[in-house]
């Protein structure tokens, strides 16, 4: 096993992590612990490992994600549907953990994802600052909705006093977000690059900082599949379907959305392109979703370039739609 390169699949529960290798067919198991987790890193790191793949499984993966790469391992992180399709394809219906696993490292011998970069420790503490930000947001929004249905003063107290509870918390995240990239240079220099582009604020800034650490380094294509805002064809023969977006990072989709509205008021690159397309009869949408992927594009060419905002270089870049 030690002469040649294999590929290993994972497969994440909430107790275990199962690992299949190929073309080996060797087969692991360990605990989803921290202790089993080193184990795991402890087994594989001599070994000759091309690529680990693991599901996206809403932060059951991140652990033992993060703990490879800190190892030097390459690992890449694939949307649970494209596993699924791609067993499909090979006639495999019945699902286990073990069979998954299996499934996923053929996968990564034939497909060969990119793998993810590895991220240092400020990134990670970023991104998790970032993850509970997100989380007591959605907290204070459902609170406030349960607000307004509950018709109880005595619930209504304790559901305003949680709300208020929430709020200070998400000050607190707010503080000490700007507290890490002040005390990091390098993130307080990308932060002012990205936000020279108008309707870019901190938020994005962040999210594409410790979510999108390929920024700068791919092409417009790659960076925009990736992101999962380029229009993918539906045509079959002289059939011509519905262009749509799938997949991708949905975390820094998510964080484009309130940047690209703003943008459409205060950007006039951004602006034009929306009112293009909506005089065209693209749906509204339709031209936020194009507004989005321009966005990306074009703050990809700034870290790429290391260029701030300039709207003379912009203003006569197409979007995808306009060709």
């Amino acid at each position: 096993m030690n002469d040649e390169k294999i590929y290993i699949g994972v497969d994440i529960s909430q107790d275990t992590m199962d690992m299949v290798a190929y073309p080996t067919g060797q087969i692991w198991q360990y605990k989803n612990s921290k202790g089993g987790i080193t184990k795991a890193i402890t087994k594989f790191k001599g070994l000759e490992v091309k690529l680990f793949v693991m599901e996206a499984t809403g932060g059951l993966e991140k652990p033992l994600c993060e703990a490879l790469s800190q190892a030097g391992l390459p690992v890449a992180v694939v949307n649970p549907r494209r596993i699924r399709d791609f067993g499909r394809s090979m006639g495999i219906l019945a699902k286990t953990d073990k069979l998954d696993a299996k499934v996923m490292a053929y996968f990564a011998a034939k497909i060969e994802p990119t793998p993810r970069p590895i991220q240092d420790e400020a990134s990670q503490k970023l991104e998790n600052l970032l993850t509970r930000r997100s989380q007591i947001s959605d907290m204070i929004v459902a609170e406030k909705n349960r607000l307004r249905q509950s018709r109880d003063r005595i619930v209504q107290g304790h559901i305003g006093d949680h709300i208020h509870w929430l709020e200070s918390e998400l000050k607190e995240l707010e503080k000490e977000l700007k507290e890490n990239i002040r005390q990091n240079p390098q993130f307080a220099e990308k932060v002012k690059l990205l936000k020279s582009m108008p309707g870019v604020g901190d938020t994005l800034s962040y999210n594409l900082i410790a979510n999108l650490g390929e920024m700068g380094h791919l092409s417009q294509r790659e960076i925009s599949a990736l992101v999962g805002v380029a229009p993918l064809n539906r045509d079959s023969g002289k059939q011509r379907g519905r262009r749509m977006i799938w997949g991708g990072r949905a975390t820094v989709r998510k964080a484009l959305y309130m940047p690209a509205l703003s943008a459409i008021r205060c950007n006039p690159v951004i602006r034009d392109l929306y009112t293009r397309l909506v005089a065209k009869g693209k749906l509204k949408k339709v031209a936020l979703v194009a507004c989005m992927h321009k966005m990306l594009m074009i703050l990809n060419s700034m870290v790429k370039n290391n260029s701030p905002w300039n709207y003379a270089v912009t203003r006569n870049e197409l979007s995808p739609l306009e060709n």
